[in-house]
């Protein structure tokens, strides 16, 4: 059965995530807890689909103030074709100049850090994302094929590839063309693999940054299920710590 194919070959990937990304994530997740420590911002980005991710770490549940999300409207698709549509996305991440546009509305700083998700790992946006967060003294970490990286050839005319211009380059461990499952009669495969496994990592940074944080003494503000029975306006008081958070750079 096809189903049985994909949770067999994603239940893999992801144990040789953890039998091979571990270290990886924990020099991640202590970079992270360092910069919150230090009232630093771990920014989040991806484009096109690798955006999930970066929608799922931060606001979560189970997730805490100090991840800060750079989402462009642009760069997510709403649409499959026309305006907002996944074609236009497609052209526009993959061309060279507009994330250094997106990110004249952020400040970033030495004490930050940033994480990309990108499968690939070859596309303007994320490629510069990194080179220009690496230029202003940010601790970049990232998330890509790595199966990918080894076969394929730059794209960016810098010709460097996510993980060239990350201090931190995480394998998502899955193989360059996603799809896992195969069917006698089709060429092409179906069910991606990517998704499962960035958003097993972004949890697993997101657990252990946490840990880590709360060890040195410090209590992140944190996302909660209304399910949990905390006082109703727990939440209310996150979005407000968060509010103070992203206000603490203007002016």
């Amino acid at each position: 059965m096809s189903a049985e194919d994909y949770l067999s070959r994603i239940s893999e990937i992801i144990s040789v995530i953890q039998q091979t990304q571990e270290t990886k994530i924990e020099q991640a997740a202590d970079t992270f807890a360092r910069s919150i420590q230090a009232g630093g911002r771990v920014y989040l980005f991806g484009s096109g689909h690798s955006v999930i991710p970066v929608l799922d770490v931060f606001p979560r549940y189970g997730s805490f103030v100090g991840f800060y999300p750079i989402y462009d409207p642009r760069l997510m698709w709403f649409n499959v074709v026309g305006p907002g549509g996944a074609r236009e996305l497609l052209w526009l991440e993959r061309h060279e100049g507009y994330v250094s546009v997106v990110l004249e509305s952020y400040q970033l700083e030495a004490r930050d850090c940033i994480l990309i998700f990108s499968h690939g790992g070859l596309n303007a946006a994320p490629v510069e994302m990194a080179i220009e967060a690496k230029q202003k003294g940010l601790t970049v970490v990232s998330v890509s094929s790595h199966q990918n990286y080894r076969q394929a050839q730059a794209t960016h005319s810098s010709g460097k590839k996510l993980a060239d211009a990350s201090d931190i380059a995480i394998d998502n461990c899955v193989p360059p063309e996603d799809a896992l499952v195969s069917v006698e009669g089709m060429r092409e495969k179906f069910a991606a693999g990517s998704t499962v496994a960035v958003i097993a990592i972004a949890m697993a940074l997101v657990a252990e940054t946490g840990e880590r944080l709360v060890k040195s003494g410090v209590r992140p503000p944190t996302f909660v299920s209304p399910n949990v029975g905390l006082p109703d306006d727990h939440n209310q008081n996150v979005f407000h710590k968060y509010e103070r958070f992203i206000q603490s750079r203007r002016g």
